[in-house]
């Protein structure tokens, strides 16, 4: 969590930003993206000198060579605006867009655009991010969360930005540890990979380490992570795949600023044809976890489909191919929580009963959680589920849970309320028992897979809910209308007595 403070200051940056003429949440977002990173690479580089000057040496490999030194942030914060627009725009963006600094970021920055074109804009957000604390461990990563959190509109292909406590939900219900390979296979601003990250490092972090600051929130160093996990955390795994391009400089940045110095973050279609070919290691076999929101609206071209997932199921819906695909990515014996569509798990067409009969038969389908419809908003309305499976096996049983409230209204607004399901529906994931979740009446059980396959896969939680009616006495017509008569009765008097009062 941020401070009031710090949450006051980004405001000021965003409402800056809107004021200039840069409305689009999106490229807001971009362009204080660009500036942190410029900050960043400084910071680092700053860094590397004075650990050259303790040791009397020379840096090595240094960011900016002796002509670039203008380029740094301390030198360009100090130009007057319309040098320092001219100087950014000519100069700094175009070396940003080449740089060499052997990031992730610096990778995905060969198509960005520079769309400042104010000199007042320009010298008011290099001063606002100037003061922002991008070098306070957590802060910095829980500052660019809340950055995130004011994009309000969903995407063309039906992106939306996961909500940060139904991201935690499915992580903690998968546990990823510290050496697996954890992956998405439609990113956006990597989400599910920083919080992931987060959970490894406070489930490995002892009690007498954990850092609270002055208001309470707490911080996990992970002193119980050794040197070969810290290592892997940071080159080896976490890995994010997405076709748009400003979403992956987005992920970048907000996985840097979350601690990991260089994810492995592409651009790719994850369902083409060029995603095994680019990436044999990721798209086959490749991964311990799998967490994923992909988009599910629209369909693809048939022809653009890689035919190992149209093998698993002949379809053009993306909400199909992408279990599909994940199944693929996952090694034996790997996990994956994702949030699908409400068809998904009813949906009677002949792909769309393949696919859950691949997951029950060929899989183990461990659970499904049941959204309500508003947890989305305001993004969109419509009704979901998290899937939770493991590749291979066979599934005996499946555990449903139904999610009624998430501790926030289910409106457009989302206000936090005191009702939230979540951390039940954790606590009876990590007690469920098949001998005893039997009552279907709860808000959680379990039901047998022979039953599921009678009801030609049928996923959806209400299909084996039962509903307990209780049984309610009337009054007989008799003494219904003796009651009726005695009303009147009543009724007539008082109006005897109100005329009489009229004289």
């Amino acid at each position: 969590m941020i401070t009031g403070k710090i949450r006051s200051d980004i405001d000021k940056l965003w409402e800056e930003f809107w004021t200039g003429g840069i409305t689009n949440p999106l490229t807001v977002i971009e362009q204080i993206s660009f500036l942190m990173f410029l900050r960043l690479l400084d910071i680092q580089e700053t860094a590397k000198e004075r650990a050259a000057a303790r040791k009397g040496g020379q840096i090595k490999a240094p960011i900016f060579n002796q002509k670039q030194q203008k380029f740094r942030w301390n030198k360009l914060k100090q130009l007057p605006g319309p040098e320092m627009l001219k100087v950014t725009r000519d100069e700094v963006f175009p070396f940003l867009r080449d740089s060499k600094a052997g990031t992730t970021l610096g990778d995905h920055m060969k198509d960005a655009q520079f769309m400042i074109q104010k000199p007042s804009l320009l010298v008011n957000a290099v001063n606002m991010v100037d003061q922002l604390p991008l070098t306070q461990g957590d802060v910095k990563g829980d500052l660019y969360e809340y950055l995130l959190g004011k994009l309000t509109t969903a995407g063309i292909n039906g992106q939306f930005r996961t909500p940060r406590h139904i991201i935690d939900l499915m992580v903690a219900l998968l546990n990823p540890r510290p050496g697996e390979r954890v992956a998405d296979p439609a990113c956006g601003t990597a989400g599910f990979l920083t919080r992931v990250n987060h959970h490894v490092f406070k489930t490995n972090t002892s009690k007498g380490a954990i850092i609270k600051d002055e208001e309470g929130h707490e911080y996990y160093p992970g002193d119980q992570l050794s040197t070969e996990e810290r290592k892997h955390i940071q080159r080896g795994m976490f890995h994010g795949f997405d076709f748009d391009s400003t979403m992956l400089r987005i992920a970048a940045m907000n996985l840097m600023l979350h601690g990991v110095d260089n994810p492995d973050i592409h651009y790719q279609d994850t369902l083409s044809n060029s995603f095994p070919e680019r990436f044999p290691k990721a798209a086959e076999n490749g991964f311990d976890v799998v967490l994923a929101n992909p988009p599910f609206k629209g369909s693809l071209d048939e022809g653009d489909v890689h035919p190992s997932l149209m093998r698993v199921v002949k379809t053009k819906k993306t909400e199909l191919l992408f279990i599909a695909l994940i199944l693929r990515m996952l090694k034996v014996g790997g996990r994956c929580a994702m949030i699908v569509p409400d068809g998904v798990l009813f949906g009677t067409s002949t792909a769309h009963q393949a696919l859950r009969k691949t997951l029950l038969e060929d899989n183990q389908l461990e659970g499904l959680v049941k959204l309500p419809s508003g947890v989305f908003k305001p993004y969109a309305g419509v009704s979901t589920a998290i899937l939770i499976f493991t590749k291979g096996g066979k599934t005996d049983h499946v555990w449903f849970y139904n999610v009624e409230a998430d501790g926030y209204s289910l409106d457009d607004k989302r206000d936090p309320v005191k009702d939230n399901d979540l951390p039940d529906a954790l606590a009876r994931w990590e007690k469920r028992n098949p001998k005893k979740d039997k009552d279907r009446t709860s808000k959680c059980f379990y039901v047998p897979v022979k039953e599921i396959i009678e009801q030609k896969y049928d996923l959806s939680f209400n299909r084996y809910k039962e509903v307990v009616h209780q049984e309610v006495e009337y009054d007989s017509p008799k003494d219904i209308i003796k009651k009726l008569r005695a009303l009147e009765k009543a009724i007539s008097k008082d109006l005897d007595e109100l005329e009489g009062m009229l004289g």
